[in-house]
This record gives C-alpha cells, sequence and structure tokens, in this order.
C-alpha cells in the first residue's frame, strides 16, 4: 500500500486501464469501476495502432499524426512493463491505382515512404487476396494488438500494482481525492465535469469472421480495413455519427461487407459475427485528458476511434495531472478546456 492520493479511475476500458497502471505506478492507490468492462468500446476494437493510416486516411485525424506516432512510440514499454503482445508486421494498402496513388502522395506528405509491393508478395502477406488487387503498398510503422489480451494483460499488470476492481457505475467523486472520467459520456458520468458536453457518441460495427484471415498483415482498402487476429479477421468499421445503440444493424454494414469481400473474395457468404461499440469523439479528434473545472476530477476520455493507440499517452497526461508531474509537450492540445462554453 503507498502513501499516494486515493483516484477512482471510471471505465476500464484501454484509457482506463492505462490510466490505473501509469497511477499505480507513480504511487497512487487506484480503483477502477465499470459495470461491464466487456461492453466497452475498447473491446469491441480492432486493436490496430495506426499512426500513418490512420492520418492520410481519416481527414478529420490527418493534423494529429505527430500526436498519434508519440503515442505509438509508448506501446513498447506497456508491451514490457505489462506483457502486451504487439505485431509489428505493419499494414498493406491495396485498391485501384488512383486510390493508391492517393495514399503513395499523402505518405509523402507525412515524410513516409511505403514500399511497393506487386501482387504476388501482397498476397503472400495477406493469405486469400483477391487476385484482382494489383500491387499493394506496406507501411512498417503501423502496429496491432488483440484488445482481449490486451485488457488482460494490462488488468493483470493494475492488480499486481495493487489497484482494485469494482463492478458498478460511478456516480460521484466520493471519497476519493481524485476521479478520473474515463467512459465518455457514458454511464452517467455527464454531469460530474462539463467538458464532457463537447463528446459526440459515434457508433462503430465491426464484423468478424471466425474460420477465416488469422494470418497476415493489416489490409487497407477504400472504405474498409480487414486486421487478422487469432479469432479470426476483423472487418471494419462503421462511423456512425451521433449514434449510441449498440444493436447490430445489417443494412448499415452490406457496403463495408462488399467491400471487404472485394478484397477478400472468400469471405462470399462465410459466417461472421457482428459487434458494436460506442466511441465518443471531440471536435478536433483529439481526446480530453488533464483537468476538469470540476473540483477534483480528470478526464480521460473522446479518442474518437484511437482510444487503444493513444491510451499511454493519455495516462501519462493524466498521472502528471494527479502527481503534480510533468504532463509532456501535449497537454495543452489534449486540454479539456480548449473548447470553452460554446461546446458546453
Amino acid at each position: 500500500m503507498t502513501g499516494g492520493p486515493n483516484v477512482t479511475v471510471a471505465g476500464a476500458g484501454a484509457l482506463g486501464l492505462c490510466a490505473a497502471l501509469a497511477l499505480a505506478d507513480a504511487g497512487c492507490r487506484v480503483e477502477v469501476c465499470d459495470p461491464d468492462p466487456r461492453a466497452s468500446a475498447s473491446a469491441v476494437a480492432a486493436g490496430m495502432l495506426a499512426p500513418v493510416f490512420e492520418s492520410i486516411l481519416d481527414a478529420e485525424t490527418a493534423p494529429a499524426f505527430d500526436v498519434l506516432i508519440a503515442a505509438r512510440d509508448l506501446w513498447p514499454g506497456l508491451e514490457a512493463r505489462a506483457g502486451v503482445r504487439l505485431d509489428r508486421s505493419g499494414a498493406m494498402a491495396v485498391g485501384d491505382e488512383d486510390w493508391l496513388a492517393q495514399v503513395d502522395a499523402a505518405l509523402i506528405r507525412l515524410g513516409l515512404h511505403g514500399i511497393d509491393l506487386p501482387r504476388r508478395t501482397a498476397e503472400a502477406l495477406a493469405p486469400g487476396l483477391s487476385p484482382q488487387a494489383g500491387h499493394a503498398i506496406l507501411v512498417r510503422e503501423d502496429w496491432r494488438l488483440e484488445p482481449r489480451q490486451a485488457m488482460s494483460a494490462l488488468r493483470a499488470a493494475a492488480e499486481a500494482a495493487g489497484v482494485a476492481f469494482r463492478q458498478h457505475a460511478v456516480r460521484e467523486v466520493g471519497s476519493a481525492d481524485w476521479l478520473v472520467i474515463a467512459t465518455g459520456a457514458a454511464q452517467g458520468n455527464g454531469g460530474l465535469a462539463p467538458e464532457l458536453a463537447a463528446l459526440t457518441p459515434i457508433k462503430g460495427q465491426i464484423v468478424r469472421y471466425a474460420q477465416v484471415g488469422r494470418d497476415g498483415v493489416s489490409v487497407r482498402g477504400e472504405g474498409v480495413y480487414a486486421a487478422p487476429a487469432s479469432d479470426g479477421l476483423a472487418v471494419g468499421a462503421t462511423m456512425e455519427l451521433g449514434a449510441s445503440d449498440t444493436e447490430p444493424d445489417r443494412k448499415v454494414l452490406e457496403p463495408l461487407i462488399a467491400r471487404a469481400v472485394a478484397l477478400f473474395p472468400e469471405l462470399d457468404g462465410a459466417p461472421f459475427a457482428v459487434a458494436a461499440g460506442v466511441r465518443a469523439a471531440t471536435p478536433d479528434a483529439l481526446p480530453l485528458a488533464g483537468l476538469s473545472a470540476a473540483p477534483k476530477v480528470v478526464l480521460a476520455a473522446g479518442a474518437r476511434r484511437n482510444g487503444w493507440l493513444l491510451a499511454p499517452l493519455v495516462a501519462q497526461v493524466v498521472a502528471a495531472c494527479v502527481t503534480g508531474g510533468d504532463a509532456g509537450p501535449y497537454r495543452r492540445r489534449f486540454d479539456p478546456a480548449r473548447f470553452g462554453e460554446r461546446k458546453r
């Protein structure tokens, strides 16, 4: 037991788990509360740590490339600290010539150069890739992890560091010295911090094919990704702005499935399962991480579709706010007050 401050962390997804471990390592006494961690968006995500393709394929995220790279570079430390397994095999863009030319130009603007691959090599790296695919562009800077393994590893490391876990929702700061909100506006926490009003829910649906796609690199196509994992191929993801339910919607999924089949013909007619999670996003696609205007409240929310990628960097800022340490160069860009009253 340490003599540090008592901290309650609301939320046991990627942001909450990383924050809890960082706080425990900084000497805090930490309790993590979440009524159902398995229902978090982190649990149903594909687990891509993709600063490059997120920046060049998502216009909202493009200005944050430096932040995403900095966050990714913290993951090897968590790999060593908590046993999170990272796959550094890279990600590959596959599509028609015009689209690949746009990808290549975007890489150059970032100061990067992808590896141009002939079709045969691309198919070897992504078994089952359509014979219609031409050449591909491989990017080594994008990695991935398996969310459920990562969550288990982070929780085990946190418990070993003295973190307690409780299966209930947080409604107030209570007797804690600090409350860290890592649930977005979910679980009724919106009234605890005015800055959470800046968040918009985004529903994301992912299709999982358990019988195929356990090997190879992640593949990025126009409007679709396919990420192999031990439990099959994850295809995603929809971005349904303003939706906050987790019910599968086949009509919304149909275009995504069609794009996936175009990349991997063996998926046509293959059985699949659908998982949905609700992310939270800010107007600038960067998270709220730092002190709230509410007393004794710190935020760790709103990472949009990059919760796993940004988690260790957000945790670094959170731990610094609680302990009075150095939050690093990105604290100002994460500042929860940056949207002001107009977003509250």
